[in-house]
């Protein structure tokens, strides 16, 4: 499998995808500038965290209409894994692949910290390989996720919540909500299950020396998906 790494003007996790994925997963990983508008040899995407374009406007607003999103657009639609990260889930609901729209943290200040996520759904590409409350790092000053009550009770009924916050024995409290997400919602998946967006950083909990190693519990979706 080979995995595209999206980068925008602003990206500033763009490398910590592709090592990642290059060097933790064993997986082929080349970044793709945001003009180009193709992604020929290409079977997965990474769209990474960051600031795009100084996330002027609304955090991905712009980057959402980057000429090679059509093409992610399509490789979604098709069935084909996505994952958005922090800056990178931002943009996948600006293009709306998923729902809601990551709103201001409740405290209107930047937060850089890890936190723990609860997966909530076993059964997609992303969390079936989940088995454990997790330990990843979170940087984002805008990760608060809203959706009006339709939609909340939709992604609730059909499953599509991925990871909630939580404490570390995996309960919800008013304090593991860091950002003040609604519901607590930390990750949602598309209707088929194959696009997550999350706004913790998955990619920065992949080895031992970066302090935790539960990241790759999700990107192990790629891999399981190359080995198939």
């Amino acid at each position: 499998m080979r995995v595209a790494v999206i980068r925008f003007p602003g990206s500033n996790c763009d490398q910590d995808a592709l090592f990642s994925l290059r060097d933790d997963l064993g997986l082929r990983a080349d970044y793709v500038w945001h003009a180009e508008s193709s992604l020929s040899g290409f079977e997965a995407v990474f769209v990474p965290g960051g600031f795009s374009y100084g996330d002027y406007l609304r955090c991905g607003a712009m980057a959402s209409r980057a000429t090679i999103m059509a093409e992610v657009i399509r490789f979604a639609n098709e069935g084909r894994p996505v994952i958005g990260a922090c800056n990178g889930f931002q943009i996948l609901c600006e293009t709306g692949l998923l729902p809601g729209a990551l709103m201001q943290n409740a405290r209107q200040k930047f937060i850089c910290q890890d936190v723990y996520l609860k997966v909530e759904n076993q059964s997609s590409l992303w969390t079936r390989s989940v088995r454990q409350v997790l330990r990843i790092p979170i940087a984002h000053g805008e990760g608060r996720y809203v959706a009006d009550a339709e939609t909340l009770a939709r992604l609730q009924g059909e499953g599509r919540i991925a990871f909630r916050y939580v404490d570390a024995d995996g309960n919800r409290t008013d304090a593991s909500n860091v950002n003040g997400s609604m519901d607590a919602i930390a990750g949602v998946l598309n209707d088929a299950g194959n696009v997550l967006g999350l706004m913790p950083h998955p990619e920065r909990a992949s080895r031992a020396s970066l302090g935790s190693t539960d990241g790759l519990q999700i990107l192990e979706g790629f891999k399981a998906l190359a080995l198939a």
